[in-house]
């Protein structure tokens, strides 16, 4: 038998201002709140997607919890967001997505100057690309890893969509001007549609928007917000060669974050220069049936022929089978480094 709809008197309109109202008063009670208790906006974020039963999609109700958590937050415990700017970049984008756009957010000049704000407790977080699933590690960060004292606390997987932009037509194209890893992962795209185009790299896809909105000839690899922001129109959205193409952004602080009950731990190791060292390190995660899910080595600065291994396992630090890991790994390491625990993510956007 069918259910009866419940009579709404006075039309759609007016229902839709009673619970706009509503709304309203309960996120003034939720701000109130907020001022005596610090939330966490990432967890906050992922609940509201967990519980949504629709219609609207996960992504639009952790964008609406996303601003309410960082606004109420913002009220009482306004903290500064370091990220590798200017406005408008990739890093930008994935800053609004961990924090809101109502969050401090703070465009640094390099990836280092995001580390040493955090450092300095100038600012609570930072936020850097780590790894992209095209071109693989962001070299800056492993290197600003390995000589710092932050910890990640959060990890962010933004799905890349490289737009073309440009002031005038694609046929008056000349030049494709974009941050060197765009060019990239745009490669094949450009030889194929813009043969006779010269690629310029430039600091950032801001920088490149900024050219092209002032010279028809140049067109912008950068993010369709570029567009928005320099008034530019998109003349060829998702020139990505990779159509999966994805970059994981490190969330650092001075602390690593609690267990989440999904979470990863990320460490950073250097063993003896010796056979059979690197397997019998990677033994350690298969006798404890810990999973890898990342594994990069990276040269130390300086001295030829040694690595530091940046190793990242399923669990959180602090569990049983985490810490006896750890503990025979240190047996083994000439360092050993828990870069901090953080709970896993999806892929965004």
């Amino acid at each position: 038998m069918a259910k009866k709809k419940t009579a709404r008197t006075g039309g759609p309109k007016r229902e839709i201002d009673k619970l706009d109202r509503e709304i309203l008063k309960l996120i003034n009670e939720r701000a109130e709140l907020a001022s005596d208790a610090r939330t966490d906006l990432s967890a906050v974020v992922q609940k509201a997607m967990e519980r949504n039963r629709g219609p609207l999609d996960g992504e639009a109700i952790g964008a609406v919890f996303r601003e309410i958590s960082a606004a109420c937050q913002s009220l009482s415990h306004a903290e500064r967001i370091a990220y590798l700017g200017p406005e408008h970049t990739f890093s930008h984008i994935a800053a609004i997505e961990q924090f809101g756009v109502a969050a401090d957010l703070v465009p640094v000049a390099t990836i280092a100057a995001v580390f040493e704000e955090v450092e300095q407790g100038t600012a609570a977080y930072g936020i850097v690309p780590l790894e992209n699933s095209t071109d693989g590690r962001v070299s800056d960060t492993l290197e600003c890893f390995a000589r710092s004292q932050v910890s990640i606390c959060g990890e962010l997987p933004l799905v890349i969509h490289h737009c073309l932009l440009g002031s005038g037509s694609r046929a008056e194209v000349r030049r494709v001007e974009s941050k060197p890893q765009a060019l990239s992962q745009c490669r094949n795209w450009l030889a194929k549609h813009l043969p006779g185009a010269e690629c310029h790299p430039v600091a950032s896809t801001a920088d490149a928007a900024r050219k092209a909105a002032s010279d028809p000839s140049v067109a912008a690899i950068a993010s369709a917000q570029a567009a928005k922001a320099y008034g530019l129109e998109v003349l060829v959205p998702n020139i990505e060669d990779n159509k999966d193409n994805v970059t994981r952004f490190a969330v650092i602080a001075r602390e690593m974050a609690g267990k989440s009950g999904n979470d990863k731990t990320a460490l950073m190791l250097e063993i003896n220069h010796e056979p059979g060292a690197l397997a019998d390190a990677m033994g350690v995660f298969k006798r404890n049936r810990l999973n890898m899910t990342w594994i990069e080595s990276f040269p130390v600065a300086g001295s030829r022929g040694r690595y530091l291994f940046f190793i990242e396992f399923v669990g959180h630090a602090t569990e049983a089978r985490s810490k006896k890991a750890l503990l025979a790994l240190e047996k083994k390491a000439q360092q050993l480094v828990v870069l901090g625990s953080y709970a896993h993510r999806e892929p965004i956007g």
